[in-house]
């Protein structure tokens, strides 16, 4: 019988219709993920703050370090500070890397230093064992504009604690990431507003 505080979901259902609770079958402690959200549909994002959100109503600790938005001001930056202490939203980039919407005074190296630090300083957060959800959003688009290296990313994942579920967002996803992740989900685009000329709804894109 399950306590109140466990809640299943048709997603908690095993193989066998048994239910596999928040601690795992028999009670053993849950396996940390490796997530990768990829594709070049929209919601790879919307997925992995979803994802945050429901960890922090489980009182988990959430750190989501945003690579190569910037300083531009979005709805998750706002309701990450209403999910405090349990939601912590840091970005480390510089603004976007592709030729039509980045800004074109921030040089090159400028995005590759702002990258490589964030990537070092979570390094230390997924290491310290305060966080249960660390969430990568853009890094995989980070490693595609090179301002991160394969490598660098597939020696996080190999390091990070084996409770702590790791969530890596972006297009093209490698398949070295593919291989050695748990959950990999693709966005594949069918339908899109923009090609109606609608342009980006505050509250759905941002």
């Amino acid at each position: 019988m399950l306590r109140g505080d466990e809640i299943v979901a048709e997603d908690q259902l095993g193989a066998s219709g048994d239910v596999v609770t928040s601690r795992g079958a028999k009670g053993r402690r849950c396996k940390g993920l490796v997530i990768i959200n990829t594709g070049n549909g929209k919601g790879k994002t919307t997925a992995a703050m979803g994802l945050g959100m429901r960890a922090a109503g489980n009182r988990m600790k959430v750190l989501c370090l945003q690579f190569i938005k910037g300083a531009w001001k979005t709805g998750e930056t706002e309701s990450a500070q209403k999910l405090a202490p349990y939601f912590e939203l840091v970005k480390t980039g510089r603004g976007f890397t592709i030729e039509r919407l980045r800004n074109r005074r921030i040089t090159d190296e400028e995005h590759r230093a702002a990258a490589q630090e964030g990537l070092s300083w979570v390094r230390g957060r997924i290491l310290s064992g305060e966080y249960q959800v660390v969430i990568l959003d853009e890094i995989l688009g980070s490693i595609k504009a090179g301002l991160v290296t394969l490598e660098q990313v597939l020696e996080l994942v190999a390091a990070k604690p084996p409770d702590l579920h790791l969530v890596l967002t972006g297009r093209g996803a490698p398949p070295e990431l593919i291989e050695v992740a748990d959950l990999v989900t693709e966005m594949r685009p069918i339908k899109h507003p923009y090609e109606a000329g609608i342009m980006a709804q505050r509250g759905v894109e941002f």
